[in-house]
C-alpha cells in the first residue's frame, strides 16, 4: 500500500495515549478513540504532561511538542476511521473485545487498510479470522511506556503478508522503534518467557520461600532486573497477568503455565496493583 500517513489508535488507556503520542511525535496524524469522552480527556492529559516532560528533558521543542499535540484528534465516531491507512487496536487483552473492534474496523476501513493489534498474547491468525483482509492484519506489540522503551514485536499472523509486514516494520523504524519479527504463537517471545517468571515468583511467594521485597531483590541484585518480577507484575496489573497465563494454558495446552493460585485469589480480591493501589506492595 502506499505511505502511511493517517494512524487511528483505539484506545485511550496507558497504552492506547503512548501509541498515540508516538505517532503524532512522528509527523503522523492521529484519530484517538475510545467509549467516552472522558476517556479521551485522560489520555490526552497524559500525552500533554508527557510531551511537557519531553521538551524538560531537550528531547523535544515547545513547537515539536505543541505540533506533535495538534495531530491528535479524538473521536467517539468509528466512521471517521475510513481516512485512516492504519489502525491500532490497544483494548483489553480479551479475544472477544478484540475480535469485536476487528469486525468494525474491517467495516468501516478502506479495503487496503491495514489492520494492528498491540496485544501481548492473543493470537494475531485468530484475530486475523474475523475480517475480510486477514492478510492485512499484523501484531504490534509495543512496551509500557510506549514513549519510552525501544522494542516493538512485530507479530506475523498465519495468514499476514510479506507487503503488510515490511510496510509496519518500517513504520516501527519510522516511529523511532527497534521492531523485531516475531511468529504467532501464544504470548509470543516476551510474555511467554516473562509470565511464567512472574508466575512463578508468586508460587515462592504463595508457599514461603521468602517475602515478596526478598524475591524482587534477588533479581535485582543478582540478576541486574531493573524492577523485580513482582513490583513488575504490580506495574502491568495482576490482571492482566491472570489473563496472559490463561492464553498460554489454552494456546498451548500445557499446564506449565497454570496461573498461581494465590494470583487467581488477588485478582477476585481486587487487588490488581498500581492501578487499584494494592497487589503485591501498597501503593498511595
Amino acid at each position: 500500500m502506499s505511505s502511511i500517513q493517517t494512524i487511528a489508535v483505539l484506545g485511550a488507556g496507558t497504552m492506547g495515549n503512548g501509541i498515540a503520542h508516538v505517532c503524532a511525535r512522528s509527523g503522523f496524524n492521529v484519530l484517538l478513540s475510545d467509549r467516552h469522552d472522558a476517556c479521551h480527556d485522560r489520555g490526552l492529559a497524559i500525552i500533554e504532561k508527557n510531551l511537557a516532560r519531553e521538551v524538560a528533558k531537550g528531547k523535544l521543542t515547545q513547537q515539536q511538542a505543541e505540533e506533535a499535540r495538534a495531530r491528535i484528534t479524538p473521536t467517539l465516531d468509528r466512521e471517521a476511521f475510513s481516512v485512516c491507512d492504519l489502525a491500532i487496536e490497544a483494548a483489553t487483552e480479551r479475544f472477544e473485545i478484540k475480535s469485536e473492534l476487528f469486525k468494525e474496523l474491517d467495516r468501516v476501513l478502506r479495503p487496503e487498510a491495514i489492520l494492528a493489534s498491540n496485544t501481548s498474547s492473543i493470537s494475531i491468525t485468530k484475530l486475523a479470522a474475523q475480517t475480510s483482509r486477514p492478510a492485512q492484519v499484523i501484531g504490534m506489540h509495543f512496551f509500557n511506556p510506549v514513549p519510552v522503551m525501544q522494542l516493538v514485536e512485530v507479530v506475523r499472523g498465519l495468514q499476514t503478508s510479506q507487503a503488510t509486514f515490511d510496510t509496519v516494520h518500517a513504520l516501527s523504524k519510522q516511529l523511532g522503534k527497534t521492531p523485531v519479527e516475531v511468529n504467532d504463537a501464544a504470548g509470543f517471545v516476551s510474555n511467554r518467557v516473562l509470565m511464567p517468571l512472574i508466575n512463578e515468583a508468586i508460587f515462592a511467594t504463595m508457599e514461603g520461600v521468602a517475602t515478596p521485597e526478598a524475591i524482587d531483590q534477588v533479581f535485582q541484585l543478582g540478576m541486574a532486573h531493573p524492577m523485580g518480577p513482582l513490583t513488575l507484575a504490580d506495574f502491568i496489573g495482576l490482571d492482566v497477568c491472570l489473563d496472559i497465563m490463561r492464553i498460554l494454558v489454552e494456546g498451548t495446552g500445557d499446564p506449565k503455565y497454570r496461573p498461581c493460585p494465590l494470583l487467581i485469589r488477588m485478582v477476585d480480591a481486587g487487588w490488581l496493583g498500581r492501578k487499584s493501589g494494592r497487589g503485591f506492595y501498597t501503593y498511595t
